[in-house]
């Protein structure tokens, strides 16, 4: 009678042992709940695309979701106030190159569940629910303009820089309830994270609105600071003058606007463009110094070109490094081409197609960048190994900012 019942108890617990390994096999199986895509942010056109990642995928269009749901709601706002309403016309006018500048930057939730955007013509950012398209929350920036943003590594905070307010909100990314906010020079423009999510590398441009460009006039751009915050706390750790550090390396006469920037594998180095300058500067973060300065080609029509008909003072806007660390992306913005460098040697290749090549992403992998012609409405998706554009997509009206991010299934799953 023992025995059987021994025998029956084993039974029973090899059988559970059996269901419990089939269990978390089904679930290994299963798919997450999110899946990571590109998205696009078409500017003038108030939209984002929503692309598949993949070869098999072929960079297809899955969605597009609506950035300005709210857009008669906000002008009747503007209508009735004449200072934000000024604002808004010389946003159009001196930076949009007369169009409303409805998305600038965009990253969504880790849940998939909220796709967060900057707006510059409402000087706002706001939480859009992609199942239903509605606003969950909306912050007003300081000042009239809201520009650049960075996701924390770990997705619970966004920071956006507040163009004319001069300083940079950290937002909570579900609630959009500011966490804190820190100091800037003029006009703060580019935010990146550090990987470990204890620093922010933030820099101010200046006034790239005016129309005094010549470098006779380059006080007149204001404050121009290349910074490193304390992401828990907003403290300025260091706060850095590129255009003194640059002329101290032997280079004087350049900007102190940093643009667009991105780093080595192990942070040490920061890669990036300063305003009115075809290249871009090799900056070691540790010894506080400017290493090397790449010198990239200059169009033949861009040579005779006055400063003053830049690009908001952007020779270049854009610029990744592979996952290896051993070539850069480079976005050639006034010269209609990307550039693959080698980090090494700064030899370059030139790759045509589009018209203002504005902004650079990386893939997943790190072996491909995304390059946004916004004067063709269009994606490329370049090699960093065999130096070609391997893809290409159509998007809308004038992309800028490209992010990779998370959708929920289920909404994918409901669209079809």
């Amino acid at each position: 009678m023992r025995a059987a019942l021994v025998a029956c108890l084993a039974a029973a617990l090899a059988g559970g042992a059996a269901l419990a390994a089939a269990d978390e096999a089904g679930a290994a199986k299963r798919k997450p709940p999110t899946r990571k895509v590109l998205f696009v942010g078409n500017n003038w056109e108030g939209t984002a695309d929503v692309i598949a990642l993949g070869k098999k995928a072929k960079y297809r269009r899955l969605a597009r979701i609506n950035i300005i749901p709210d857009r008669q709601q906000r002008m009747n706002e503007l209508l009735l106030d004449p200072v934000r309403l000024v604002f808004y016309l010389a946003i159009r006018t001196l930076i949009g190159e007369g169009h409303d500048q409805y998305v600038d930057d965009m990253y969504s939730s880790p849940d998939g569940r909220l796709l967060v955007v900057s707006r510059p013509s409402f000087g706002d950012v706001v939480g859009i629910r992609m199942a239903t398209g509605e606003i969950a929350w909306r912050f007003r920036v300081a000042g009239f303009r809201s520009d650049h943003m960075a996701v924390s590594p770990d997705g619970k905070h966004v920071a956006v820089s507040a163009s004319t307010g001069n300083v940079v909100h950290v937002l909570d990314i579900n609630t959009g309830e500011e966490v804190f906010r820190f100091p800037s020079g003029d006009s703060p423009h580019e935010n990146v994270y550090s990987k470990d999510g204890k620093l922010i590398y933030h820099a101010s441009i200046g006034l790239v609105y005016t129309p005094l460009d010549s470098p006779l006039f380059d006080t007149t751009k204001g404050k121009r600071f290349f910074q490193v915050v304390d992401a828990k706390t907003g403290e300025v750790l260091k706060q850095i003058d590129m255009g003194v550090k640059l002329e101290e390396a032997g280079y004087p006469g350049m900007s102190s606007a940093v643009r667009p920037m991105t780093f080595s594998p192990n942070e040490r180095y920061v890669y990036f463009q300063v305003s009115f300058f075809h290249g871009f500067v090799e900056y070691d973060l540790k010894t506080d110094r400017v290493l090397r300065v790449a010198n990239l080609p200059i169009a033949p029509h861009v040579r005779t070109m006055p400063r003053e008909n830049y690009l908001l003072d952007s020779a270049h806007h854009g610029i990744a490094m592979n996952r290896k660390g051993t070539r850069l992306c480079v976005a050639g913005t006034m010269s209609d081409y990307v550039a693959i460098v080698s980090r090494k040697t700064f030899r370059y290749k030139l790759i045509e197609g589009g018209a203002k090549p504005y902004w650079v992403t990386n893939n997943l992998n790190g072996n491909r960048c995304f390059v946004s012609w916004s004067g063709s409405n269009a994606v490329s998706v370049i090699s960093y190994k065999k130096r070609k554009e391997v893809a290409r997509f159509d998007v809308g009206y004038h992309p800028q900012r490209m992010r990779i991010g998370e959708v929920r299934r289920d909404w994918l799953k409901s669209l079809r």
